[in-house]
């Protein structure tokens, strides 16, 4: 009767061996190789798409647009000169739009102005220029947020490099 009883094998505790640290430091940088694209960073790219394609249909600032496409490219391909480009361009880009609302301000000019009129296809409205604003400043500073996460500098694994076409 006791052959009919299922065999349970007895756990064995891990082996300490000197390959052990080696198999974690494999382990380890398997898991860095696989890391994937934050959606963060998936979420500005696209965005960042979205308007440098439209700035080529309007034919606005072509060459900005441009070299902003390729800072995408830069991106997808995990070059560190994707993100130092990043960076650099989403600062400026908030310091910018930080800057609007002084350097259009006319003190000359005393007189209230109507708000502005906004018009995508046959969708329009008009805005205060301080929603403008206000809305410009936030999209910059969420910008800046996502380029300078910890997330997305442990996207780019490549060594420095600032060859953009590597």
């Amino acid at each position: 009767m006791d052959s009919e009883k299922p065999v349970i094998p007895a756990k064995s505790e891990p082996s300490k061996t000197s390959h052990a640290p080696n198999a974690t430091h494999h382990t380890t940088t398997t898991q860095a190789e696989k890391i994937n694209m934050p959606k963060r960073l998936i979420a500005l790219l696209i965005f960042l798409v979205a308007i440098s394609i439209s700035g080529l249909m309007a034919k606005q600032g072509v060459l900005f647009c441009i070299l902003t496409l390729f800072m995408v490219l830069a991106i997808i391909g995990k070059q560190k000169a994707g993100l130092l480009m990043l960076r650099v361009y989403t600062s400026l880009q908030l310091a910018i739009a930080s800057a609007l609302p002084i350097v259009l301000q006319d003190p000359d000019n005393m007189v209230p102005a109507e708000p502005s009129s906004y018009g995508i296809g046959s969708f329009s409205m008009q805005l205060p220029d301080w929603f403008v604003f206000a809305v410009l400043i936030i999209l910059s500073f969420v910008q800046v947020w996502i380029a300078f996460t910890p997330k997305v500098s442990r996207y780019f694994s490549r060594a420095l490099n600032l060859n953009i076409m590597r």
